[in-house]
């Protein structure tokens, strides 16, 4: 049974920062590469009220070497790509692609009375992986099991994730690569979340209210990263949201350049050689 009386503490919290992307669309930008979250590459967080900021969009572009996974809570997203795929997701839904070789995609925003929030994250595929094919997935948010907690509850992505009292769900997306878990947690005031997560990566990002993480305080805007240990205690008074993101590391090295993410730089140069003389995708 897991040690419940000592749970993980923040070992190093990180604020996001403005930033843009695609066609001008305003970000904020809460992990980028360098914050020791592997197999987590990038966190960006979308979010407005002004179409101004994100109408512009994610014109076509071209990804290799990683997954994404977006994940939309007001507004929506319209996907395109050059393996013929063409979907929407809207508030609560998620896309999966895993680029592997190369995909060649576009992503259009869509607003709702509420303007658009969501968030994008990259995950980095093993060495082993980079130059398989190609595949993209999407998942309603009829198809995210809850865990419920005390005033409290965990909609689950992707991963397995389990509660200190047993009861377990797993998220759809159960190919996320470094055995990666993803979960929204929203607490009512006075909400209590208890996990078990002896995943060596876990991370936080609150982006509403304020929670208490064992008995350190993260705000909204923050990201959390937390010590390794076997549980997870989330609290809030007052009410608040998060995303949780869990796996274990590849570390391996990396060279990213652009939407290109390798080993090495003889990769990217192969890489961007390919989408020039259009064998990027290998169909």
């Amino acid at each position: 049974m897991s040690d419940l009386s000592h749970p993980r503490r923040v070992d190093r919290l990180m604020r996001s920062q403005p930033s843009q992307d695609g066609d001008g669309v305003k970000i904020q930008r809460i992990h980028d590469f360098g914050g020791g979250l592997d197999p987590f590459l990038m966190l960006d967080e979308l979010g407005s009220d002004s179409p101004d900021d994100y109408l512009g969009g994610f014109p076509s572009h071209p990804h290799r070497g990683i997954q994404t996974l977006t994940y939309v809570l007001h507004g929506g997203l319209t996907h395109e790509d050059h393996l013929g795929h063409t979907s929407t997701i809207r508030a609560g839904d998620a896309q999966w692609m895993h680029t592997g070789r190369g995909i060649v995609h576009s992503e259009m925003p869509l607003t709702d009375s509420r303007g658009l929030h969501g968030f994008q994250m990259w995950l980095n595929l093993p060495a082993r992986d980079k130059l398989s094919p190609a595949t993209y997935r999407d998942v309603r948010s009829d198809e995210m099991p809850h865990l419920i907690g005390q005033d409290a509850d965990l909609i689950a992505l992707g991963g397995r994730w389990r509660a200190t009292d047993g009861e377990a769900v797993e998220g759809p997306l159960n190919a996320l690569a470094g055995n990666g878990a993803v979960g929204h947690a929203r607490l009512a005031a006075g909400g209590v979340l208890n996990l078990e997560t002896a995943d060596e990566t876990l991370a936080i990002y609150v982006f509403e209210g304020t929670l208490t993480v064992a008995d350190d305080t993260v705000a909204a805007g923050q990201l959390a990263r937390l010590e390794e240990g076997q549980t997870l205690l989330l609290r809030s008074e007052d009410g608040a949201q998060c995303l949780i993101l869990a796996g274990t590391p590849h570390r391996e090295a990396i060279a990213h350049y652009g939407p290109f993410v390798m080993n090495d730089m003889r990769e990217i140069e192969q890489a961007l050689s390919d989408y020039r003389d259009g064998t990027f995708t290998g169909q």
